[in-house]
């Protein structure tokens, strides 16, 4: 009867995965706000479009700039958003920073609303509409910054633009933080944080750009997800260097320049960062996994025996799941010799890395010096920023933006996640660990393609939202 132990011991360990698994079941749903939103969505609309008009490109050679786009943009507010101009106090800060202050009816710690105006070049020639002329067309909105992020620009003023004129103040109150330099990550949002802290002020929370409400980004999820960054990934531009003495392509040595930094590329890429669980990707697991599917609710459930597994589902779909777990790594340059017969004297590559919140610069240049393990390559940082801080999501002010979301968006689950991109907001892990990154607006996998990209454009009905989540989320301050 021996045997009898082993099957004992093996139908206890499927009794407790599937005990853990029927007990993960779906958190307490978001509270909601009663009632509709009604506001001039025409007006909101045309706000846009005239903010769009504005060629607010940023370059990081100021030379290349139209510093005219800019101040016309600047220029325009006061006859787009009066109300605002009325009840706001109004300051430009250094590098295009730009500081409203609506103040509250109490002395309770201010909330911080940002976004910002510039957006990146556009190639014309690659677009099916003008990307400056503010086109609508079929309910479509067309411009470069439209989603990035002149859409929450005019979220923010025009919710407040509407609310002040109903009569409403804040309890407390509220800050509107605007960067002209975001997208080459200038010292504008730096310099409102300065102002912050010189002024002794502590945020209860504050709101940039980030998550979205998006569908089919979680496994087993068929449910819209409206996704809150908690944190966001640091960035790294490594390059790659190594040299020669040269010579003809005819004769060519071994361990040529270029054939060092492909071996050392090959490397890296079948030696992925190690794998990590953050607390806001376990905060993620732990909300969205109890929506999944069964297979990955158990998953979900059990990751202290099923971690393997997710590491090599990572691995094998990449994207945007694996983004979340690792230290990512793209090579995105290379640079040679000047002709197609001779064998450069030095060659250099360059790969752009998002680090995960347990790495740093330095450690990550420690990683790769490793694993590539030829010390005639040169491995350095050309630039790059340390992760953010992480904030908390035991607080009012996740609590704020959490019902907004859903109320905004009924029917979706609000959840924490790890944001990979870059943004302002991480400026302010200085003064704050209440910092939620959250782009209001709802959008497909092909809408967030345009951004950065040909074709920037955006639905009416989500501009409206976006609108109307401010006003939900301001109602609340």
């Amino acid at each position: 009867m021996w045997w009898l132990i082993p099957v004992a011991a093996v139908l206890l360990f499927i009794a407790v995965l599937l005990i853990r698994t029927l007990r993960f079941t779906p958190k307490p749903a978001v509270p909601l706000q009663d009632g509709e939103e009604h506001f001039d969505r025409d007006a909101a609309v045309c706000n846009l479009q005239q903010l769009v008009r504005c060629k607010t490109v940023s370059y990081r050679d100021p030379a290349l700039e139209d510093d005219a786009e800019f101040e016309r943009l600047i220029a325009l507010l006061p006859s787009l958003y009066p109300h605002v101009f009325e009840a706001c106090s109004f300051e430009r800060l250094p590098d295009r920073a730009l500081l409203f202050c609506w103040q509250g009816r109490t002395d309770g710690d201010p909330a911080v609303l940002m976004a910002h105006y510039d957006v990146v070049p556009v190639e014309e020639d690659g677009w099916d509409k003008p990307p400056f002329e503010g086109l609508l067309e079929n309910g479509v909105l067309w411009g470069r910054g439209t989603l990035d992020t002149k859409v929450t620009f005019n979220g923010i003023l025009f919710a407040a633009n509407h609310l002040i004129a109903q009569g409403f103040q804040p309890e407390s109150t509220v800050y509107f933080a605007f960067s002209g330099g975001e997208e080459i990550n200038g010292n504008g949002a730096a310099n409102i944080v300065d102002w912050f802290e010189e002024h002794g002020i502590t945020p209860s929370m504050v709101v940039d750009e980030g998550g979205g409400v998006v569908e089919n980004v979680f496994p087993g999820v068929t449910a819209p997800c409206g996704l809150i960054g908690i944190a966001e990934k640091g960035m790294l531009n490594a390059q790659y260097r190594t040299t020669s003495t040269g010579g003809h392509a005819s004769a060519p040595k071994p361990n040529a320049p270029i054939d060092r930094l492909a071996a050392a590329c090959c490397k890296v890429l079948k030696h992925p960062f190690p794998y990590h669980i953050t607390p806001p990707v376990a905060q993620m697991f732990d909300t969205l996994g109890r929506h999944s599917s069964f297979v990955f609710r158990m998953i979900f459930a059990n990751l202290w025996l099923f971690k393997p597994v997710l590491n090599m589902l990572c691995k094998k779909s990449g994207g945007e799941l694996n983004a979340l777990m690792r230290t990512t790594v793209a090579f995105t340059q290379m640079n040679g010799s000047k002709a197609a017969n001779v064998i450069p004297p030095h060659a250099e590559l360059v790969a752009n890395m998002r680090l995960n919140p347990y790495d740093t610069i330095d450690s990550a240049l420690t990683y790769l010096r490793r694993t590539v393990g030829d010390d005639t390559v040169e491995i350095t940082a050309l630039d790059g920023m340390n992760p953010s801080r992480i904030s908390t999501t035991d607080c009012e002010g996740w609590n704020k933006v959490a019902c907004a979301v859903a109320s905004t968006w009924k029917g979706c689950i609000v959840s924490p996640y790890l944001m990979v991109q870059c943004s302002d907001s991480r400026h302010y892990g200085r003064i704050s660990d209440k910092v939620y990154r959250f782009s209001a607006m709802d959008l497909t996998s092909e809408e967030r393609a345009t951004i950065h990209g040909h074709n920037e454009r955006i639905r009416v009905d989500a501009l409206c939202r976006s609108v109307e989540f401010f006003i939900r989320l301001m109602r609340q301050c």
